[in-house]
């Protein structure tokens, strides 16, 4: 399966190339995508502007509330990205396996002096509020950022709303793409076979 881009290829860094959006959606976009590369982990990314921000999370996100989430930032993708599933070839940057894991749209309900605070704004300022309308996730997260510059690194916390289940496990519990109904293993046995023919 090819990686869908406006080209289906990969600029001279291995990253996807960026086109040009018509404008932005009416509802920015949220994705998080298993990606079984040198370690499998999942990839939470966000749509701010042209470009979806991103995360690694090495557990994947929680329900609980009492469970605070590593996120290590990562370089900014392509919009395109957000719906790409399969398999990103050796030599290319994030080679491995790609599962849409969960996607959706989402609501900033990060507030500064009583108004809603614009996303890049509370990017920068490291503590984001988030209410994601995904088919595995739903209500509030909040995107907290710890240390700085090379050193900094995030917390994704599940907040505290009716969504909250500190006994619900999706990331072992619900493992299939919500685009396929595909398991990892499935989508890198499909581009083997495709490969072979």
């Amino acid at each position: 399966m090819k990686v869908p881009t406006a080209k289906n290829t990969f600029d001279h860094s291995g990253e996807l190339r960026r086109s040009r959006s018509s404008g932005p959606a009416k509802r920015p976009r949220f994705v998080v995508q298993k990606h079984d590369a040198s370690t499998v982990h999942y990839d939470f990314r966000i749509e701010v502007g042209n470009v979806l921000k991103s995360w690694a999370v090495p557990k994947g996100p929680s329900t609980d509330p009492g469970k605070k989430r590593l996120m290590i930032p990562t370089e900014d993708h392509a919009l395109e990205y957000a719906d790409f599933e399969g398999v990103i070839p050796e030599g290319k940057y994030g080679a491995g396996t790609v599962l849409v894991w969960d996607c959706g749209c989402y609501r900033n309900i990060t507030e500064k002096d009583g108004e809603i605070q614009p996303i890049d704004e509370a990017l920068a300022a490291g503590h984001v509020l988030i209410q994601l309308f995904g088919k595995k996730l739903k209500g509030g997260y909040a995107l907290q950022r710890t240390g700085s510059g090379a050193d900094a690194r995030w917390l994704l916390v599940k907040m505290d709303d009716q969504y909250a289940d500190a006994r619900r496990n999706p990331v072992s519990t619900e493992p299939k793409s919500v685009l396929t109904g595909r398991t990892i293993r499935q989508i890198a046995t499909n581009a083997d076979e495709d490969a072979a023919s």
